[in-house]
């Protein structure tokens, strides 16, 4: 079962991850579409980086691609959510896998951690990682890309909120403390990913998952952390 992000009108960018889990082969029509996300994506990360954001227009971007301003927004709502699109990738992938991950003996931030690591194994296109950090450092620069991702976070978070309070029991768990741990989730994720992009050298998949599981492996210990004041001895 799919869970799009509510308030998202384009389709999430699809490396053709999905199709294979499933056994399922593309159309022509749809390998086409692909290519032209694909080709999006990758042209409007080239323009943002060289000549700036504000500075290329979707006009210039629809004209190096060789579209109409309507067939991109057949595929994507805005620049934002093209530039995006790579990370954006993750947080969709994310909620899929939420809806069928196994709940059983674990603790909701585990399941959280869990799932988020089975969805970064999805992005199985060799560029994925190489993508979503350049579309990270662009967002770090550009205050309309942040807020368009932090916006985005914020849907995906509640999309997550109603699948995990539609599949965990509720005299267990109540909804503040489901949404309280995807919070610390949510944040601990963006950390992870906001080091990952700073860092020099050739990104890889394997690099992000070991940021993942350093900074969530830091939680527990970090909330019970006792605030000491500085410049006080014992």
């Amino acid at each position: 079962m799919s869970s799009p992000v509510p308030g998202s009108s384009s389709p999430s960018y699809d490396d053709g991850t999905r199709a294979a889990i499933a056994g399922a082969e593309f159309s022509l029509r749809e390998r086409k579409k692909l290519r032209t996300r694909r080709t999006l994506v990758d042209t409007a990360l080239d323009l943002f980086t060289t000549q700036g954001f504000d500075n290329t227009t979707l006009e210039k971007l629809c004209a190096e691609v060789e579209i109409s301003k309507r067939t991109f927004f057949r595929n994507f709502a805005s620049k934002e959510d093209v530039a995006m699109m790579p990370v954006q990738a993750l947080w969709t992938t994310f909620l899929d896998v939420l809806e069928s991950h196994d709940l059983r003996g674990s603790t909701l931030l585990e399941v959280l951690r869990d799932a988020l690591l089975a969805a970064l194994d999805r992005m199985s296109d060799p560029e994925w990682a190489e993508r979503a950090v350049r579309c990270l450092r662009l967002a770090a620069e550009t205050p309309s890309m942040d807020a368009h991702n932090l916006h985005f976070c914020e849907r995906a978070t509640r999309s997550a909120m109603e699948i995990l309070s539609r599949r965990i029991e509720s005299s267990r768990v109540a909804d503040i403390h489901i949404r309280l741990v995807l919070d610390i989730a949510t944040a601990a994720s963006q950390y992870a990913l906001r080091e990952w992009s700073t860092r020099p050298g050739e990104a890889s998949r394997s690099e992000l998952t070991a940021f993942l599981l350093r900074v969530f492996a830091a939680i527990p210990t970090s909330i019970t952390m006792t605030a000491e004041p500085a410049g006080i001895s014992g």
